[in-house]
């Protein structure tokens, strides 16, 4: 009965480190300059974003020429992005849909989705 237990704690260990990992591809995957391709929300289609190894983050919107620099922290599916313009701090919290090393979906709180192509 032991070597039974063994392998179903062992099973149990392996399916709680996936979403650990999971989290782990997140925030190395998300390092890097990405480019709007595709826009759901305000941010104009050429914009582009910056996430820093430090957890800094720099958006470049397309049009305005307009640089907003800020943080952002990954946890598993969920991107929070904190933004300072001007006096004005904003906080949104994103859902990350796809997540690979081209490319990028993010689902705001309205439901609206921006696709971003890694640069």
């Amino acid at each position: 009965m032991k070597p039974v237990s063994a392998f179903i704690f062992g099973v149990l260990v392996l399916a709680s480190a996936g979403p650990l990992a999971a989290q782990d591809d997140n925030a190395k995957q998300i390092v890097g300059k990405w480019e709007v391709t595709k826009s759901g929300s305000d941010l104009p289609t050429g914009s582009t974003v910056e996430f820093m190894k430090d957890g800094k983050l720099t958006a470049v919107i397309k049009g305005d020429d307009m640089k907003i620099e800020g943080t952002y922290k990954v946890e598993k599916d969920k991107l929070t992005v904190t933004l300072k313009l001007g006096d004005q701090k904003i906080e949104e919290t994103l859902t990350i849909l796809k997540l690979n090393a081209k490319e990028l979906e993010i689902k705001d709180k309205d439901g609206k989705v921006d696709t971003f192509k890694k640069q």
